[in-house]
């Protein structure tokens, strides 16, 4: 028998009791369960929504508290699942275009790592579909096949489980045998009444009600697993319906989405006083809070790169005034426009007024609803309402969502709403200062300035960043006409859109030699479209070489593509050229390589 002195007995039973200690403090915290769905506002018969059959998360509805106002910051996939996942805005994390593919700061983590490192068993069924890259151990798993099962015995859980079936491609797969009478359904006041129209919207109200039984299903597993008295649930979407105008859009239409929480009896001390079965509460949260939210839950630091706030556990947070918005590049399509609101109002701030609401989106187009929606609009079928969609931007919107929920009548000009208006515009503008909106930078030059760095990184190295963000919006003609001189390419880049949005193109002429790609872009966009007719050639030499994404890369390629649509059939001399520019990338994300083709095809089939 091997003999252990006192100290070294000591030793055993103090090292044993502190590992009991732990195991004890890991079994204690909660287990974490999401239910999550895609492209879908608040359709749930829970939240009043008559056309909505979705007993099962009425029921849980009816156990648990539901948020009113939570929006998900962007309105489409893959900005919002970044903001989750980060727990900062993805402006911040230069981010936030469409499958732009960064990466976080250095010494930035996912929230899902610092579970992990915290004892947590973490599983993703299954999207991930992250603007950022990967970095470590993010998930024990990630896959269909994913589940809380398979952690160790005793060990806490943090399970995801997402469902499809409501995503925008499931509204237009057809055939499909409607379950939902379209004549019951209500179309919004910005869309057209047309069958077309209808049997989307009844599609939709179908997927919803699929998507209710799947979610009913996780739950009952995790009833029949006997964990229901341990673990907090939550369901929501990852953003707004997938109906044009609401996707894509950074109105409430396209970022508010249904938020329920249940809080299992043992578990009830770590909500707040608002917690109550079946209640309601019109605290403004979104995304970017939900990590910083989960950490408080399981009992871990908020760690101080998180950009949101905890709206529960022990380490809540006290309650915001506002929830912000944004939309960048939306796939082979540019554009900038940041919002925010308080609950009521709903402030946008265009920063490319210039380009339509409804810019050619291949994908967008797939749906009946567009289709029909500009059919109309061209044969002038349409009301005002439904016109609008088709048409430029103004520089503002704002609107009432208490008289005005489809966000249709646009008060941003009238006197009396100044004062509402210039309390969301700061609150926007301030945001943007606080967390250094890098978005202000064009897209080939978040990633050039970050070199093999982080995007985040390099934008604290910005000292200017102010600077920048201030031309966006800037209309002095002095300070303009300076702005076209400024030694940073970010301040020539604005001052020279903000020409073009003013259709101004005579100060432009000299930048088409600019150092910078992105400046030559907009002074080439400007002058072919507004300037004169002899600069249309080296316009064209300008925009054509700057295309090929095999020398200049995809996103340079994109924006000049972009304003080559835009000069309509002054392109036409070049379209030999145009067709023969290289479709794909080498070495290019492969998520990315299908911009360029895409809409060269859209240019190409614009020009006769």
């Amino acid at each position: 028998m091997i003999q252990t002195s006192g100290m070294q007995r000591r030793h055993f039973l103090s090292t044993l009791a502190a590992a009991s200690a732990a195991s004890s403090q890991t079994q204690e915290r909660p287990n974490i369960l999401w239910i999550t769905c895609e492209d879908m506002s608040p359709s749930l018969g829970c939240y009043g929504d008559r056309n909505a059959v979705t007993p099962r998360l009425d029921a849980f509805a009816d156990e648990s508290l539901r948020y009113t106002c939570c929006w998900s910051n962007a309105p489409v996939c893959a900005p919002a699942r970044t903001t989750i996942i980060s727990g900062m805005y993805p402006p911040s994390l230069g981010a936030e275009h469409m499958r732009s593919q960064t990466r976080m700061g250095a010494g930035q983590k996912m929230f899902p790592q610092l579970l992990r490192e915290a004892g947590y068993y973490t599983s993703n069924n299954s999207k991930e579909d992250y603007n950022i890259d990967l970095t470590g151990a993010v998930w024990d798993e990630s896959s269909n096949k994913a589940h809380w099962r398979k952690r160790k015995d005793g060990q806490p859980f943090f399970a995801v489980f997402n469902f499809t079936i409501t995503h925008e491609s499931q509204i237009r797969t057809r055939p499909h045998k409607l379950r939902h009478d379209p004549a019951e359904v209500r179309i919004p006041a910005y869309h057209p009444d047309t069958p077309e129209v209808r049997q989307d919207w009844a599609q939709h109200y179908d997927n919803v009600n699929t998507m209710d039984g799947l979610s009913g299903k996780v739950l009952d597993e995790l009833k029949a697993d006997g964990l229901a008295d341990n673990t907090i649930v939550f369901f929501y979407s990852d953003h707004g319906s997938g109906m044009p105008r609401s996707k894509r859009w950074p109105y409430n239409s396209g970022l508010r989405v249904p938020l329920i929480v249940h809080f299992p009896e043992k578990w009830k001390a770590l909500a707040t006083s608002e917690y109550k079965a079946g209640a309601t509460t019109d605290r403004p949260v979104s995304f970017v809070d939900l990590a910083p939210t989960v950490l408080s839950l399981a009992g871990i630091p908020k760690p101080d790169y998180h950009q949101g706030f905890a709206f529960l556990g022990k380490a809540v947070e006290p309650r915001q005034a506002y929830v912000y918005g944004f939309r960048g590049r939306m796939d082979e399509r540019y554009d900038m426009v940041r919002s925010v609101t308080d609950g009521r109002y709903v402030y946008l701030r265009h920063y490319m007024p210039h380009r339509i609401y409804a810019q050619h989106i291949a994908y967008m187009f797939e749906t009946p609803t567009t289709r029909v929606w500009q059919k109309l609009f061209k044969e002038g079928k349409l009301t005002v309402s439904q016109q609008h969609f088709w048409k430029t931007k103004p520089a503002e919107e704002l609107y009432d969502l208490q008289s005005d929920r489809d966000e249709v009548n646009n008060l941003a000009g009238q006197a009396r709403m100044a004062p509402i208006l210039a309390k969301l515009k700061n609150a926007q503008e301030d945001l943007a200062t606080r967390i250094r909106d890098i978005g202000f930078l064009p897209e080939n030059e978040i990633h050039d300035r970050a070199g093999s760095g982080a995007p985040y990184d390099a934008a604290r190295k910005i000292a200017n960043l102010p600077q920048i963000q201030a031309m966006a919006a800037e209309t002095d003609p002095a300070k303009l006409a300076a702005g076209l001189k400024d030694p940073d390419s970010a301040v020539r880049y604005w001052a020279a859109m903000r020409h073009l949005i003013r259709q101004n193109a005579a100060p432009l002429r000299p930048l088409l030699q600019d150092p910078a790609p992105a400046v030559r872009i907009v002074a080439a966009e400007a002058i072919g479209r507004y300037g004169a007719p002899a600069d249309l050639p080296a316009v064209l030499e300008v925009l054509v070489a700057l295309a090929d994404q095999d020398k200049h890369g995809i996103f340079v390629s994109l924006q000049a593509l972009n304003a080559i649509d835009y000069l309509d059939q002054k392109a036409l001399p070049v379209k030999t050229q145009l067709a023969a520019l290289p479709k794909q990338k080498k070495g290019a994300i492969q998520k990315l390589n299908g911009y360029v083709p895409r809409l060269l095809e859209t240019v190409l089939q614009d020009l006769p």
